[in-house]
C-alpha cells in the first residue's frame, strides 16, 4: 500500500494554466478580462458571478478557424488531440530570438501524435515588460513540428510567432497558419512548466466547449509519464 501511495504522489498533477482574473497574460491589443459579482450572500441567497474576456486571454487553445477559413471550431476538435502523452522540451533561446530546431534540447524524444510544450522560461516574466518580448519558432521550426506530426503545440508565452515589436508591415502570423494549417493546435500562456522540464509526460487541456469559437480558456495540467 506504501508503494502504491508514494508512486501516485510521485505523479500527482501540475496545474500549467495561469488564473483567471485581470491580470492573466494577454496580448496588449486585447481587453483585459472583467469580472463583476451579480448576486452575493447574505444580501442574496446565493453568489453568481460574471466574467466578460476574449477568448485568447490566459491559458487557452487556438482552434484551427482563428487563422484558417472553415476550419475546425473549438467545440469541434476531437477530445484525443487535447489529450495524451508529448514531451516537455526545453528551449535555449533569448529575448525576440527566433529559434529553430537546434535549440531544441530534448528534440530526440518528441515522437509522432505527440504535445509538445515549449518550454522556454518565459512564463516566469509574466507581469513584466519582459514578457511581450518573448522568443518565438522559425517557420523551419514549425515545418518540422508538422513534419513530426504532433498534435498540439504549446508555448509559455503570448504567441508561437514573433512579437508586435519585431512583425514587419504585412506580417501574416507564419507559424500560427502553418500549424494550424496543418491541423496543428496551438495553446498559448502555459506556466509552471519546472517539475516536468525534459521529460516525457501525460497532458490534458480542458478548453470550454464554445460552440462557433476560434479559441477558449482552458485548464491545462501534466504529470510525469509513469
Amino acid at each position: 500500500m506504501g508503494c502504491v501511495l508514494g508512486c501516485s504522489r510521485m505523479r500527482a498533477w501540475t496545474d500549467l494554466s495561469h488564473p483567471l482574473d485581470p491580470r492573466a497574460p494577454r496580448i496588449a491589443i486585447f481587453p483585459a478580462p472583467s469580472f463583476a459579482t451579480v448576486a452575493e450572500m447574505p444580501a442574496d441567497p446565493m453568489t453568481v458571478s460574471q466574467m466578460d474576456m476574449v477568448v485568447h486571454t490566459g491559458t487557452h487553445v487556438d482552434a484551427p478557424c482563428h487563422f484558417v477559413a472553415g476550419a475546425e471550431s473549438i467545440d469541434e476538435i476531437d477530445l484525443s488531440r487535447l489529450t495524451g502523452e508529448g514531451v516537455v522540451c526545453r528551449v535555449e533561446a533569448g529575448e525576440d530570438e527566433v529559434y529553430g530546431l537546434d535549440a531544441l534540447v530534448d528534440r530526440e524524444l518528441v515522437r509522432e501524435g505527440d504535445i509538445v510544450v515549449l518550454e522556454t522560461g518565459w512564463w516566469c516574466h509574466v507581469g513584466t515588460p519582459l514578457y511581450a518580448r518573448h522568443p518565438s519558432l522559425s517557420v523551419d521550426l514549425a515545418r518540422w513540428l508538422v513534419d513530426r506530426r504532433v498534435s498540439m503545440i504549446a508555448v509559455d508565452t503570448g504567441t508561437p510567432d514573433v512579437p508586435v515589436q519585431l512583425r514587419p508591415e504585412g506580417f501574416n502570423w507564419p507559424v500560427h497558419q502553418i500549424l494550424l494549417g496543418a491541423g496543428v493546435l496551438i495553446a498559448e500562456h502555459v506556466t509552471n512548466l519546472t517539475a516536468l522540464s525534459g521529460q516525457r509526460v501525460e497532458l490534458m487541456f480542458a478548453p470550454l466547449n464554445i460552440r462557433g469559437s476560434d479559441g477558449a480558456p482552458v485548464r491545462a495540467v501534466g504529470r510525469p509519464v509513469s
